[in-house]
């Protein structure tokens, strides 16, 4: 690339995105790993799943998350523990969340947020969170049906959480068939989100 004196202008990669991005593949990597290890079922959600869908709709549009969260059954928490203990995790139940840390960096952001299938996160959400149902494979990553992760990101609702939904109708992903089966409370906040510009 030139400027309009024709000397030329270096080209910038964004690294750190492309770091950030390959740490998140990864680790996704590795809790297929451990799960797979196990004979365990996961469902990614949250922010990975939102781009991994949004990227498969409209790529290089999509917003990168920092950590990622697996919805799972509360019956093999026990199982999940013990699964990841050889891949270098160790499980963590602490302020009424549980997660894998790993163990050479126990950082929250670095870890594996554990959601819990079927229960709700908050006791004042709208909604419990889905169950384990089939998964949509992107890229080996397992995640949550796009309907189920519309309804979560509309029950928690939290600034991110409409950023996700903005990226995701921006992707031509919310169609009317998954509005129509939202309760009339999670389609009011879809107006909310679909409102602000």
């Amino acid at each position: 690339m030139a400027s309009d004196n024709g000397s030329k202008v270096p080209a910038y990669v964004n690294t750190f995105f492309e770091e950030r991005l390959e740490r998140l593949f990864k680790l996704a990597d590795l809790i297929e790993k451990i799960f797979a290890s196990a004979g365990l079922e996961y469902r990614v959600v949250g922010g990975l799943a939102t781009y991994q869908y949004v990227e498969e709709a409209a790529p290089d549009a999509g917003r990168l998350t920092r950590d990622i969260d697996i919805l799972v059954r509360r019956e093999d928490l026990e199982k999940i523990a013990k699964a990841a203990e050889p891949f270098g995790f160790r499980y963590r139940h602490a302020a009424g969340l549980d997660m894998l840390l790993p163990v050479e960096e126990p950082l929250a952001r670095r870890a594996v947020h554990l959601v819990l299938a079927g229960e709700k996160v908050h006791q004042e959400d709208v909604e419990a969170t889905p169950r384990l149902g089939p998964a949509k494979v992107i890229k080996g990553i397992r995640l949550v049906p796009l309907p189920d992760l519309v309804r979560m990101k509309l029950t928690s609702f939290r600034l991110k959480d409409q950023m996700h939904l903005k990226d995701l109708e921006e992707a031509g992903l919310l169609p009317p068939e998954i509005e129509a089966g939202l309760p009339p409370i999670l389609r009011e906040r879809l107006a909310q989100v679909r409102a602000h510009k």
